[in-house]
């Protein structure tokens, strides 16, 4: 399944345009490795998302094409979730 698909099939990122975008700005990698929004992604992968003041890492437990918004958690676990402190001078 795609990056961008997946995100927001696991409603991590409510938008599919969203998610896109963001993957195509290198602020997610794979494994270790910058992903774009069309990158596959499987079982056991480790996903890190910077989003603006956020960083999730996560690890893919079932990649489905269809998920009811109750069973989305079954998707993914969360590893971390670190927030980056803002300070403006």
């Amino acid at each position: 399944m795609r990056l961008d698909k997946f995100l927001k099939v696991s409603r991590i990122i409510k938008r599919r345009t969203v998610a896109k975008e963001i993957a195509d700005k290198g602020r997610i990698t794979v494994n270790g490795r910058a992903a774009k929004s069309s990158t596959n992604i499987g079982v056991g992968d480790v996903l890190v998302i910077n989003f603006g003041n956020k960083v999730l890492s996560l690890k893919v437990l079932s990649v489905k094409e269809i998920v009811k918004k109750d069973e989305t958690e079954g998707l993914y676990q969360l590893l971390s979730e670190d927030f980056k402190e803002n300070y403006r001078k």
